[in-house]
């Protein structure tokens, strides 16, 4: 009895002691008709007979939730007539300030009718805003960050025929300048991390694929101080300075530049490399403005150690180099490098295809090519066995091989194979990339006289 005496009494005392205090509060006092009566109303006006709303707020009832509205389209009612804006009615020169902002589509609705309206009346204003919205397309990003690589020479070219120079550069020179140009545009944004980014550089040895690991920086290094090779011979300063190399040979020159360094190449070697091949072009306009046909200073022999070539034979293969090696910093940096324009590419096969009958001689010489059937000697200028070297594709053509002496001249009559290459893929088997045995021939006739010619355009390549 006490247990429910204490259980029932605690809930009426609290029951009492709730509405005595509901009572004595000021407001509930004072307020309480008013505050019923307002509820009354509210109820009334906010639960429309819904079961739900009838009970808000007391024990045991259904939450309050609110009706879906009707939308303005159901309710049969006649829709809001949204009169048009008034034209803007603007002065001259405030239209041609807004040209720009339409250009850009900036301007709000009623400005970019008064403009367009305005253009279909003034033809100056019309020519501004076609010139401008031209420029607008410059602005946004292409899918590719790459120049067109034929940008730099339409440029020029046009530049050119509006004010030709006062001392032009030699034609043999020019792939040399492009190929600078495009390897400089490359290293212009490249960070600490990119100029030490690890590069293996490939070429073919006599016995195999061989290799040499360095960086970004030290392959510019390289580049640096084999094209000294050419600077000497034009009597500019030598970028060894007081190193001595054990050869005058490109591979000794660049390990007796590594070797002197006391830390790795970093982008401080971009500077003295982009100086050199400045002033090489800039010599070779000086002195050899007339040797556009081969004639000239371009005969002028450069040593490149164990063997010589003429300066405009030299020029091209510092080209050829710098893009080889330019795509070989690309592809260690994960970046896309286009091959060089057509005319250039077609010159710097024509180069390697000159050089073919002595590189097959040598390795003839050595007993690293086989002898082949039907050999025979001829007289210097008379034709011989040839092979005719198609090359396909951007700045291909045909060639003509003498096989069995340098002295030789090729003959269509005395063909004994055809071989058909990718202008690229020839490209990269004479740089020492692509194993001779491995590249994507055509290959019709003498398969020794073939395979001869394949393993001397991979032995052009070197270090």
């Amino acid at each position: 009895m006490s247990g429910a005496y204490d259980e029932h009494g605690d809930n009426g005392g609290r029951d009492e002691r709730d509405e005595r205090d509901t009572r004595d509060t000021p407001g509930a006092r004072g307020d309480r008709g008013d505050r019923g009566d307002r509820g009354d109303r509210d109820e009334k006006d906010t639960y429309d007979g819904s079961e739900a709303y009838r009970g808000v707020g007391g024990p045991g009832r259904a939450p309050r939730i609110p009706l879906p509205r009707a939308s303005v389209e159901d309710g049969g009612r006649p829709l809001p007539v949204v009169e048009p804006a008034a034209p803007l009615a603007l002065e001259h020169h405030v239209l041609t300030s807004l040209l720009g902002a339409w250009a850009l589509a900036a301007c709000s609705p009623e400005e970019a009718t008064a403009v367009e309206e305005h253009l279909g009346d003034c033809g100056a204003c019309a020519e501004e805003a076609l010139r401008l919205r031209d420029a607008v397309g410059l602005l946004q990003r292409p899918e590719s960050l790459d120049l067109d690589p034929a940008l730099r020479t339409r440029v020029l070219e046009g530049c050119l025929e509006r004010r030709p120079p006062r001392i032009p550069v030699p034609e043999w020179a020019t792939p040399y300048d492009a190929e600078t140009a495009r390897l400089d545009a490359l290293l212009q944004d490249f960070g600490d991390s990119e100029w030490h980014a690890p590069v293996r550089l490939r070429w073919f040895g006599d016995d195999g694929t061989a290799s040499r690991r360095t960086t970004v920086a030290g392959v510019i290094a390289h580049l640096l101080t084999v094209d000294g090779l050419v600077g000497v011979a034009l009597g500019l300063p030598d970028p060894l300075g007081e190193i001595t190399a054990q050869a005058p040979a490109p591979a000794s020159r660049t390990e007796a530049y590594w070797r002197a360094s006391h830390y790795p190449p970093t982008r401080a070697v971009r500077a003295p490399w982009r100086e050199q091949s400045h002033a090489l072009v800039r010599t070779v306009a000086f002195t050899g403005s007339t040797g556009g046909t081969g004639g000239g200073t371009g005969r002028m022999p450069v040593s490149y150690g164990d063997f010589e070539l003429p300066l405009r034979d030299a020029m091209l293969d510092r080209a050829f180099e710098c893009w080889v090696h330019a795509e070989d910093i690309a592809e260690a940096v994960d970046y896309p490098y286009e091959p060089p324009s057509p005319r250039h590419l077609n010159r710097m096969i024509d180069l390697a295809a000159r050089l073919l009958p002595g590189v097959l001689a040598a390795r003839r010489r050595a007993g690293l090519a086989a002898p082949a059937g039907g050999r025979h000697l001829v007289a210097a200028g008379e034709p011989g066995r040839s092979l005719r070297l198609e090359i396909e594709g951007s700045g291909g053509g045909e060639w003509l091989i003498p096989l069995d002496s340098p002295a030789a001249v090729g003959s269509a009559d005395h063909e004994v194979a055809h071989v058909a290459l990718d202008g690229v893929e020839f490209c990269r088997l004479a740089a020492g990339h692509v194993p001779p045995a491995e590249a994507a021939a055509g290959q019709v006739g003498d398969r020794e006289a073939i395979r001869d010619v394949l393993f001397a355009a991979a032995s052009l390549s070197r270090m």
